[in-house]
């Protein structure tokens, strides 16, 4: 082991290099031991988001459109006696829709 201090990683804020200089090894253990644990809880989150995430992509049905939520659902309105379906979905308070196509009558 050498007797040179070593030295930090060009990654890591100056504040926690200087917060972890003026630690005693007791405490740097523990520090250690918590980052490794919060970087494999960081790393286990990244992966189930990104596989939520892979899954509301296959879920998508092939003509939704780009700029409406997978969660949309198909709606009918009626307007002047002719019928449409819309996707409707919810942001926040306020219910959102976007046209998709007239209903067609044979259905």
């Amino acid at each position: 082991m050498s007797y040179e201090p070593p030295t930090p990683p060009v990654n890591v804020p100056t504040e926690i290099v200087n917060t972890l200089n003026e630690s005693d090894p007791e405490q740097l253990r523990g520090v250690a031991t918590y980052a490794e644990v919060l970087a494999e809880h960081k790393e286990r989150e990244a992966r189930l988001e990104e596989s939520a995430d892979q899954e509301e992509i296959e879920k998508r049905p092939n003509d939704l459109p780009d700029d409406v939520p997978a969660k949309a659902t198909i709606t009918i309105k009626e307007i002047n006696d002719n019928r449409y379906y819309y996707w409707q979905w919810r942001e926040g308070e306020r219910v959102k829709s976007k046209y998709k196509s007239p209903v067609n009558p044979d259905e």
